[in-house]
């Protein structure tokens, strides 16, 4: 028998009590944008009383989406840090535990005293920068920049590399005026009409994750000095291909989080900790909306999470409505001036890669973010593409679902609108902005302490982002003849669903309707073209993924029940094992394990946790279902531990018994939806000489002759 493993438990009370949770928070708030003040209206600090004791961080068991998906829901300070165990959330006081244990969740100390290890990195930073004259980053920096110095660096590769830069400006300004500024990086880079294929690295949607700023930065220095020193990679890459950086594009934030005073634990007034932008929503309260955005009653909680603004599946799950919630999705789907900016960049080339930078977990996401989207149809490409990058960094590959529900983020609105492949790294294992050696330098160039030190780190995933980015296999080209100065255009315009609204008081609304027009431009230079973009239908409207089954799945298994029954409270357990190509082809595995029934479905119930070979819990069942079903997406070969946990009246009347069963994947299922570019041909004066409709799959090339003649309908 083994000991027992404590769990989450996901039973009927413990889901009540999430939703009156839930429901009580949204109310509070509802009832507090019309002037009275509950929990989750205000800002959590200001209606407790401090007993002295540290801001934590505790690894909640949460092995499942659906368990991580009810602590977010919560309406605690989750910090994004999680894995197939549970869920990272900052504990600032007494009520917030109790709020965890009412909800039936367990957890462990990470970090016993958040403001503690903040001033430990802080000294950390100090003895590196005077110990080291200068780092093995291509830029050769010790410490942190501040914005300024992000405006310098670009200003100042802009000065040494004139012909291999263009300084850019995003179309928005930000809520308090700023430009948002970044650099573009190719071979006669202020040529922007080259019709080359783009890749697109950014930094800092949220303000206190300064390493993604850091690694932006870092790339965009790495690019030249590699381009210049005569690097065979560099010279083809940036010959075929352009890079644009954005260090940071929450400006306000973040020069809000670098000036502030240090505190370190997460309470309202740590301004070093503001993840937000600056608005204000409509929904916020007279009394918290005075002050500036540095020093204002709400403090570093109030304004906008621009990773869940943007309009993909905006509203769903694993955002907020709530307009103090580090997580609020804004008042309405790409509201944000921010993020805006950078829907119109995409929106304006043919960024065929996109990364934005985040921290922290050590993981590249792709999408779906969303699990009831379902899989891309792109999945196996962008799955490799997913893996061979992390290779370079040793961080964990999978779909950003598979974690929790995120709406409105980056990706899942320029990967299903423009069918650019798009990422998230979360980069580093600890912290927002850990100490610089380990966060930047070590995590940059894959060396120790990092996770991937030896494997060439996070500049290697960047290259082969890159490489991604030109390969004419993950987009299209449409080739063609046009007479020198003679623009060459793709556009289209589409309107899409977000996700079905989830409102302040927990019901879901219709989903909204929004707009995107697509366009890109090629400048001829007379005779032969190939002109790259992303493909013509969006993969919203493509369908969704599924592959051919390559072998029939695995015969049944019929579990063992070990001799004798443990006592309540206590478990034990079975293993059996999972073939894979080429002898079994197992797209699903479920796992179903009952015991028998009575006339009081309460008096007995068996818990279930399913363990994979790494030893990492895949799947639970501890409602009081009966059978309790586990269900398993393409499960990887090796063996498996079932975990039975005796957790009410088990006995040997009412052992358990339990099957797994396998089924093959499920098929491909494209809509068979095309739709098509509107190309057009302009002389130089604008005129527009000839139009027609390119329907262009990924991979594929179109040729369409003489693109300023005129075809006859």
């Amino acid at each position: 028998m083994s000991p027992r493993i404590p769990l989450p438990r996901a039973s009927a009370t413990r889901l009540a009590t999430v939703t009156a949770l839930v429901a009580a928070g949204l109310a509070a708030t509802a009832a507090g944008a019309t002037g009275s003040a509950g929990r989750d209206d205000a800002p959590r600090d200001l209606a407790r009383t401090a007993d002295g004791d540290a801001t934590q961080i505790v690894m909640v068991q949460a092995p499942t989406v659906d368990d991580r998906n009810e602590v977010i829901a919560l309406g605690l300070d989750v910090t994004e840090h999680a894995n197939q165990r549970g869920i990272e959330v900052v504990l600032h006081d007494a009520q917030d535990a109790q709020t965890l244990r009412d909800a039936g969740f367990t957890w462990r100390v990470t970090v016993k005293d958040l403001e503690a290890l903040t001033k430990k990195n802080r000294k950390a930073d100090k003895v590196y920068a005077a110990s080291v004259a200068a780092s093995g980053l291509p830029s050769g920096r010790t410490s942190y920049r501040t914005y300024a110095d992000y405006l310098s660096d670009m200003d100042q590769l802009a000065r040494d590399y004139p012909s291999m830069t263009r300084p850019l400006t995003l179309a928005n300004k930000t809520v308090l005026g700023e430009d948002i500024r970044g650099i573009e990086v190719t071979v006669d880079a202020d040529n922007v009409k080259d019709g080359k294929p783009t890749f697109l690295l950014m930094g800092a949607h949220h303000a206190r994750e300064w390493p993604s700023a850091e690694h932006t930065m870092e790339f965009a220095f790495d690019l030249l000095q590699s381009y210049q020193a005569g690097d065979a990679r560099a010279r083809d890459l940036l010959s075929r291909s352009r890079v644009i950086l954005v260090p940071v594009v929450n400006v306000d934030g973040f020069k809000i989080s670098r000036a502030a005073t240090p505190l370190g634990n997460f309470s309202t007034f740590d301004y070093e900790m503001k993840r937000k932008n600056c608005s204000i929503s409509a929904a916020t309260p007279a009394q918290f909306r005075t002050g500036t955005c540095a020093n204002n009653p709400a403090g570093r909680l109030r304004g906008t999470d621009l990773n869940r603004n943007y309009p993909g599946f905006w509203g769903g799950g694993g955002a907020s409505p709530n307009w103090s919630n580090d997580t609020f999705r804004g008042d309405g789907p790409g509201s944000e001036p921010e993020s805006d900016a950078v829907r119109k960049l995409i929106s304006e080339r043919a960024v065929t890669m996109m990364i934005s930078n985040h921290t922290f977990s050590n993981l590249v996401l792709r999408p779906p973010a969303i699990a009831a989207t379902g899989l891309a149809i792109d999945e196996p490409e962008l799955k490799a593409l997913g893996d061979a990058m992390a290779s370079k960094n040793d961080y964990t590959s999978q779909a950003s679902y598979q974690l929790y529900d995120t709406s409105g983020s980056t990706e899942d609105w320029s990967y299903w609108i423009t069918g650019g492949f798009g990422y998230t790294f979360e980069i580093g294992d600890e912290g927002f902005h850990p100490a610089y050696e380990e966060a930047v330098v070590g995590e940059y160039l894959g060396l120790a302490p990092a996770d991937g030190a030896g494997l060439g780190g996070n500049r290697e995933a960047y290259w082969l982002a890159t490489q991604a980015a030109a390969d004419r296999n993950l987009h299209s080209v449409i080739s063609g003849t046009a007479p020198a100065k003679h623009t060459i255009s793709v556009s289209k315009t589409v309107t899409s669903e977000t996700s079905p609204v989830i409102q302040l008081d927990g019901t879901t609304g219709e989903p909204l309707l929004y707009t995107d027009t697509l366009t890109t431009d090629y400048t001829s230079k007379g005779g032969q073209f190939d002109f790259d973009v992303n493909p013509s239908t969006r993969p919203l409207v493509m369908g969704r993924s599924g592959r051919d089954a390559l072998a029939p799945p695995q015969a049944p298994i019929t579990l063992t029940n070990p001799a004798g029954v443990p006592a309540v409270g206590a478990s034990e357990s079975t293993t059996f094992t999972v073939q894979g190509l080429p002898a079994v082809d197992n797209g699903w595995m479920e796992v179903s394990v009952g015991w028998p029934a009575t006339a009081d479905p309460e008096a007995q119930d068996w818990d279930y946790t399913l363990y994979g070979p790494d030893g990492a819990a895949v799947g639970s069942g501890a409602t009081l279902a009966n059978p309790e079903v586990i269900t398993i997406p393409d499960p990887q070969p090796g063996t498996y531990t079932l975990v039975a946990d005796n957790y009410l009246g088990g006995s040997a009347q009412y052992d358990w018994s339990g099957t797994v069963t396998f089924r093959n994947p499920n098929p491909p299922s494209p809509t068979g939806t095309k739709e098509a570019w509107l190309l057009s041909c302009a002389d130089k004066r604008g005129n527009v000489l000839a139009t027609r409709e390119v329907v262009v799959d990924r991979g594929e090339t179109v040729d369409v002759g003489n693109a300023c003649k005129r075809v006859k309908s």
